[in-house]
């Protein structure tokens, strides 16, 4: 049988071992992101949700990724450093992982079977084809920015497309229902 969701090995930005049951009982957000992405403002979205909500039971987990275009091409350091300047981001950020293609880390593999349709697909996968960039069919990730929302019971309870901002309703409605649950 393969290991549980919440026991897949991870890093911390900061080098620090780590995995989904360090944060059981709560609500996770995870979110793969990138430094130079068109969609990289929405740290600060994510930031306020998570100042907002945390204290109820949610934890947003950053997870930058480098698969899209080259978008997030520095070390742990640089992007840390990025997240901290520029957005003043305080929640819980991972080392470096692949989201896509032949070697897509166990947490994604897991995340992505667990829930293989985004809410709000489409327009951003329409937006991409129309600039001729090549995207994962689905169910691979589609950009930097998808969401994973983790019930406080590890339960992958639903997925939110890349152009899903931390303010849309439908993102909103899922964390509290996972916060209330």
């Amino acid at each position: 049988m393969s290991q549980s969701i919440q026991d897949v090995p991870l890093t911390t930005i900061d080098g620090r071992p780590s995995q989904l049951s360090d944060y059981r009982g709560k609500v996770l957000l995870v979110v793969n992101v990138a430094s130079r992405c068109g969609l990289t403002p929405q740290y600060e979205g994510l930031q306020q949700l998570y100042l907002e909500k945390q204290p109820a039971g949610l934890e947003v987990l950053g997870f930058p990724a480098n698969n899209f275009l080259g978008q997030e091409p520095g070390s742990e350091e640089d992007i840390q450093q990025f997240c901290q300047l520029t957005y003043d981001v305080s929640f819980p950020m991972f080392s470096k992982i692949s989201v896509a293609g032949d070697d897509v880390h166990p947490l994604y593999q897991q995340l992505i079977t667990a829930q293989p349709q985004a809410v709000g697909d489409g327009p951003l996968r329409e937006r991409l084809a129309s600039k001729e960039i090549a995207v994962q069919p689905a169910p691979g990730i589609l950009w930097n920015f998808e969401k994973f929302l983790i019930g406080r019971d590890g339960a992958v309870v639903a997925r939110f497309a890349p152009d899903v901002a931390a303010d849309d309703a439908r993102l909103r409605q899922a964390i509290d229902s996972a916060l209330a649950a």
